[in-house]
C-alpha cells in the first residue's frame, strides 16, 4: 500500500512503512515511550491538554523528567530510545544531536566520546537510517559560554547542522551572529527556532542576520504575505511540528494549522515530531492527524514527505 492510499485508509501501520524524515527532534524527549518503560520501569505521561507557555512545558518536564536521566548511561539510553522510535516509525532521515552543555555533563568533555556514542547506537539499532548530527544551542546561555563550549565541536566534520532553541525573547538574535558566522565557515547547515512564539518579522530578521538555511517552526510567517514571499524567494525550508504547536497553544487546532497556508504559498515545509514524549507526536501520527483534520490532502502530504527525504546534495543544489 502506498503512502497516499495508507492515509486515505487511515492505516497508521501502513503509514509507518513509508520512508519519511524527522528533522526537528530533540532526542532527550524524542524517544520511544514503551522502550524507556521497559528499560527503567518508569512511564512518562504525555500532555493531553493544551498549555499556554514555555513555563508550563518546563513544569511538565520537571515533573516527568526532572533529574531521572542525568547520568552518562541514562543520556545514552535516551539516544537509544530515539533511534528505536525512529525505526518503529519508518523514519529514514533523522536529524538529532546534543546540546553543547551536554558534552561536559555527560561525555567527559570528550567530543570523540559524544560522536562515538551516537554513531555506535545508530549502527547498532538502525543503520538504515541516515543520521544527521546536530549541534544544539540554548538562547538562555551567555554567548561567551556557548563559544567556549563550541570550541570542542569546531573542526569535527561529523556534524551536519547547528540549531538555536529556547525562549525566542531570551536575548537579541544579533548576539548569535559571531557563532553563526563561524558555523558557516565550518560548513554546517544553519538552523534556528524562530516564529513559534515570535512574529513573522522575527522570522525574516533571524534569516537575514544569521543567514539561516532552514527554520525550525516559522509558523508565524503565515500571518504575512511579505514573509511568505521572502521565504519562497530565499528557498528557506520550515521544519514544522503541528501537535507541538497545538499543545503549546500556538495554534487553535490541527485543522487550522498554518502549514497548509505556507505549503500552498509555495514554501518548502516538512512534518516532524519535536518532543515525542511530551506531545505524543511521532511523525506518522502527525501526517495522519493532518489528513484526518482536513488541513492537507493526502497528495499534499505525500509531496511534503518527499521534501523531507531529500539528500544533502539535493538540498544544497536548491540554495540560491
Amino acid at each position: 500500500m502506498d503512502f497516499v492510499e495508507a492515509l486515505k485508509n487511515e492505516n497508521i501501520t501502513e503509514i509507518r512503512k513509508s520512508p519519511k524524515s524527522d528533522l526537528h527532534n530533540h532526542f532527550v524527549l524524542g524517544g520511544n515511550r514503551q522502550f524507556i518503560f521497559n528499560k527503567t520501569g518508569y512511564y512518562i505521561e504525555p500532555l493531553v491538554h493544551p498549555i499556554t507557555s514555555m513555563k508550563e512545558m518546563d513544569e511538565w518536564s520537571t515533573k516527568y523528567i526532572g533529574s531521572r536521566f542525568n547520568s552518562s548511561q541514562q543520556r545514552k539510553l535516551l539516544i537509544e530510545a530515539t533511534f528505536v522510535q525512529a525505526k518503529y516509525d519508518g523514519v529514514k532521515v533523522l536529524e538529532i544531536g546534543e546540546d553543547v552543555w551536554g558534552l561536559k555533563t555527560f561525555f567527559n568533555n570528550d567530543i570523540e566520546e559524544l560522536v562515538d556514542s551516537f554513531e555506535e547506537i545508530h549502527e547498532r539499532i538502525a543503520p538504515e537510517i541516515e543520521m544527521r548530527l546536530q549541534i544544539g544551542l540554548s538562547r538562555h546561555c551567555e554567548i561567551s559560554y556557548l563559544e567556549d563550549c563550541l570550541s570542542h565541536f569546531w573542526g569535527h566534520k561529523q556534524f551536519y547542522s547547528i540549531d538555536l532553541y529556547g525562549d525566542e525573547k531570551a536575548q537579541p538574535i544579533e548576539n548569535f551572529i559571531p557563532i553563526y558566522e563561524k558555523a558557516k565557515e565550518e560548513g554546517l547547515r544553519l538552523k534556528a527556532h524562530v516564529g513559534e512564539w515570535g512574529s513573522a518579522d522575527d522570522v525574516m530578521q533571524a534569516i537575514n542576520k544569521l543567514h539561516l538555511d532552514e527554520v525550525q517552526h516559522g509558523i508565524a510567517a503565515a500571518q504575512s504575505k511579505e514573509a511568505m514571499d521572502f521565504l519562497k524567494e530565499k528557498k528557506i525550508r520550515l521544519n514544522i511540528t503541528p501537535s507541538s504547536n497545538v499543545l503549546l497553544g500556538r495554534v487553535a487546532s490541527i485543522k487550522e494549522h498554518p502549514i497548509s497556508i505556507l505549503f500552498r504559498n509555495g514554501i518548502d515545509v516538512t512534518i516532524n515530531s519535536d518532543d515525542v514524549l511530551i506531545f505524543d507526536s511521532d511523525v506518522s501520527k502527525e501526517y495522519l492527524r493532518l489528513y484526518q483534520s482536513g488541513c492537507l490532502s493526502a497528495k499534499e502530504l505525500n509531496e511534503i514527505r518527499l521534501i523531507g527525504i531529500q539528500t544533502p546534495s539535493q538540498i544544497l543544489n536548491e540554495i540560491p
